[in-house]
């Protein structure tokens, strides 16, 4: 799933082939708890997970490194960024919770300290932030075919490397948007336990919904992707399509808090002095996703989960309605996050 605003548009070459995609989708569209424990990975299933190393780390700012990590599970090196916690100097022996946020599709591991302010925002954290590179077309997923190995990357060697050489601790949340919404809710589901909150925004929470499914396939086709090397053939491969699916698994989330959001697909103030054609991938982007949400929401509360929404009007598939959204969930993110600081 893109992530606006630097849509592939922004890129020129591709905006033609995915605006088409959309367009179809939309057409499908218009027709058609239980407190969990800890989850530590000292004992990871993958058996190379301890030899995953940090080779390289560059200071950005005050607080705000690039690491580079080479990962066996992905087979190459991945960046990542991180924002230390305001406290990282003073309290040298401290360990502190940690805020996972994942990019959307064709984005990378810089996109959050590029379009929003959370540097700023979390001035007065005293938790890590933690921004991995999952893959513009990764799918927050270990692929079918074997590799890249990119769940295994987030949920077993990044967590512990943090843990081994930044001082974080087992008290976690996850926040995503798009692509990356669906990958914080499919690690909170398939790792219970190992966060204690996790939000999506505007993202795909039904993968067996016909018009997200069409959206995949052709999004993967035009990415040079395909969608079976990542989950399986969708009629042979069924049980690993669901065991991905959020809306398929609504108790694994017992023990996490939820929140999901999503706009109208109406354009408003905030698209104002963006490309026409951006605009309009991203109001049709965001329109097929509300009903789905909806639905989703109500299938955890059912189950138990303690889950929040926010369904907003106007707001299209863009970053000024995810600045506003990451300012909406700071302060439960931070209530969340610090008062379970080790001191």
């Amino acid at each position: 799933m893109p992530s606006a605003v630097r849509f592939p548009g922004d890129h020129g070459r591709r905006m033609r082939g995915l605006l088409l995609t959309f367009l179809v989708l939309f057409i499908v569209v218009i027709d058609a708890g239980t407190a969990a424990p800890v989850h530590s990975v000292s004992n990871s299933p993958w058996a190379d997970a301890g030899k995953a190393r940090i080779t390289s780390e560059k200071k950005i700012s005050e607080r705000v490194r690039d690491l580079t990590i080479s990962s066996p599970a992905v087979g190459k090196s991945v960046p990542v960024r991180i924002i230390l916690p305001k406290s990282w100097y003073a309290r040298k022996n401290a360990t502190f919770p940690v805020l996972y946020m994942l990019h959307g599709g064709d984005d990378d591991y810089t996109s959050w300290t590029r379009e929003t302010d959370i540097e700023e925002l979390s001035d007065q954290a005293d938790f890590l932030i933690v921004m991995p590179d999952g893959g513009r077309h990764g799918y927050y997923s270990d692929w079918r075919i074997g590799t890249p190995l990119w769940e295994t990357f987030h949920t077993a060697e990044l967590i512990r490397l943090m843990e081994s050489k930044y001082r974080a601790n087992t008290t976690r949340a996850v926040a995503g948007l798009s692509m990356g919404g669906l990958g914080a809710l499919n690690y909170a589901a398939r790792h219970r336990g190992m966060f204690k909150y996790a939000a999506a925004m505007s993202s795909y929470v039904d993968l067996d919904e016909p018009a997200v499914r069409l959206a995949l396939l052709l999004g993967a086709d035009r990415d040079g992707v395909d969608i079976k090397d990542v989950w399986g053939d969708p009629r042979r491969d069924v049980a690993n399509w669901r065991s991905h699916n959020p809306s398929a698994m609504p108790e694994a989330f017992r023990g996490t808090r939820v929140h999901l959001s999503v706009g109208s697909g109406r354009p408003g103030p905030s698209d104002l002095n963006r490309r026409l054609d951006t605009v309009i991938v991203g109001a049709v982007a965001e329109r097929a996703l509300p009903e789905s949400v909806e639905k989703f929401a109500s299938s955890l509360r059912r189950s138990g989960v303690r889950t929040t929404t926010h369904f907003y009007d106007p707001g299209t598939h863009s970053w000024p309605y995810w600045q506003s959204e990451l300012h909406r969930i700071w302060p439960t993110v931070s209530a969340v996050l610090d008062r379970r600081v080790v001191r």
